[in-house]
């Protein structure tokens, strides 16, 4: 069975924030990511995962919050001193929590000027922080219009362009479903690249259950080519956040 973590951001929002890590232990868990916690002081979010034995696996790099602002910059022609005076924030956030992957969002953008700024911006951190994790992510355009990386083989040429071993690819099952309606074949052809994993049911991004995508064949497959990673649920419970985690044991 794959290890599994709880996106705090997403699950267990019928808590308050500093409230989830607790939902997420006694729910099982015993690791979590959430995607903007700058919000909250790395101190009190520290002590809440050593109370709770829990792991923190990823956060983001930026935007400080995850409501209404821009989705990153390392794309953007123009705000490579942006997203360079941010990613020296949220790495030291990173490194406060303990996270194991550090994802750079690309923000809002289109065009050549735009991959060569992007490609400039990772190598840039990719040399700044040797001994981190960073991580790139395609999402779809339905959820995120003009979100620069919206495309799997788009992200095969960026990392391969950049050449750095501390970067590597976050694998959402969900965007991979959204935009070719074949995610288990963009498995196939880039799952190798993948540090960090994430799911989420399709259609609805609910558990990852039922719909367009074998969950279970797909944990099953991971156990057997060996992904030593976490596999984050990152979707939306259609009702209370414990009562919808049957996906996990039928993972097992």
């Amino acid at each position: 069975m794959p290890k599994f973590a709880a996106n705090l951001t997403f699950l267990f929002r019928e808590y308050p924030f500093l409230d989830r890590f607790e939902a997420a232990a006694e729910a099982g868990f015993r690791a979590v990511e959430v995607l903007f916690p700058y919000d909250d002081a790395a101190a009190e979010i520290t002590r809440r995962l050593r109370a709770f034995d829990l792991s923190m696996v990823l956060i983001n790099c930026p935007p400080p919050n995850c409501a209404g602002g821009a989705r990153g910059f390392a794309a953007v022609p123009g705000l490579s001193e942006r997203f360079r005076h941010d990613f020296r924030r949220a790495r030291r956030f990173a490194e406060a929590l303990g996270a194991d992957q550090l994802h750079l969002m690309a923000g809002k953008a289109e065009g050549l000027v735009a991959k060569k700024t992007f490609i400039d911006n990772l190598k840039w951190a990719a040399d700044e922080a040797p001994s981190a994790s960073l991580t790139i992510e395609p999402i779809n355009p339905v959820d995120m219009p003009g979100y620069f990386l919206n495309d799997f083989d788009q992200a095969a040429e960026i990392l391969d362009a950049v050449g750095a071993p501390n970067l590597g690819l976050q694998f959402d099952m969900y965007h991979a479903q959204m935009i070719t309606h074949d995610g288990i074949g963009v498995w196939e052809k880039h799952g190798h690249r993948a540090r960090h994993i994430q799911v989420g049911g399709m259609p609805g991004r609910g558990e990852p259950v039922k719909g367009e995508v074998d969950y279970p064949a797909f944990f099953a497959r991971l156990d057997a080519e060996g992904y030593e990673g976490w596999v984050s649920g990152e979707y939306n419970p259609v009702k209370r956040t414990a009562d919808g985690l049957g996906w996990m044991a039928g993972a097992g």
